[in-house]
């Protein structure tokens, strides 16, 4: 599978969105994207908590996705708001889970909601976009 360029939203809110393979490397492309439109939009302010929060969604869809690619994307929903999402083929909801000390995984769920001022999910006709949102605190110009 070949990376797409990553591409502008050609219709509704300011984004970007790149097609990917699903392959853990992934999450390296994702992080760029979710920087260079966080710098595009003079809000990187956001970037840290941005790239985090899209390495856990493509983490998770690397893991749990059951596909061959996967779609990132990072739309800007309003002055002070960016809204960062991938898609994958899976129609299994992520839940976030509290694990014991000694487990290795399943903080992805519990750092995004941490991070982020919601999230959620949306299932599609071939299967599920699991998106956060985060917010600019203070005036943005």
């Amino acid at each position: 599978m070949t990376t797409t360029p990553p591409k502008p939203h050609a219709v509704g809110s300011p984004g970007y969105s790149q097609t990917l393979p699903c392959l853990p490397e992934s999450a390296a492309r994702a992080r760029r994207l979710v920087r260079a439109a966080f710098a595009t939009w003079s809000l990187t302010c956001l970037a840290e908590n941005g790239t985090l929060i899209v390495s856990e969604l493509v983490g998770n869809a690397v893991q749990h996705g059951g596909g061959t690619a996967l779609t990132a994307s990072v739309t800007r929903v309003g002055p002070a708001r960016v809204r960062i999402a991938v898609t994958d083929r899976s129609s299994a909801v992520p839940v976030a889970r509290v694990p014991s000390d000694d487990d290795t995984g399943g903080r992805g769920l519990l750092l995004v909601a941490a991070l982020a001022d919601r999230w959620h999910t949306e299932h599609r006709h071939c299967g599920k976009t699991v998106w956060a949102e985060l917010a600019v605190r203070g005036r943005v110009v």
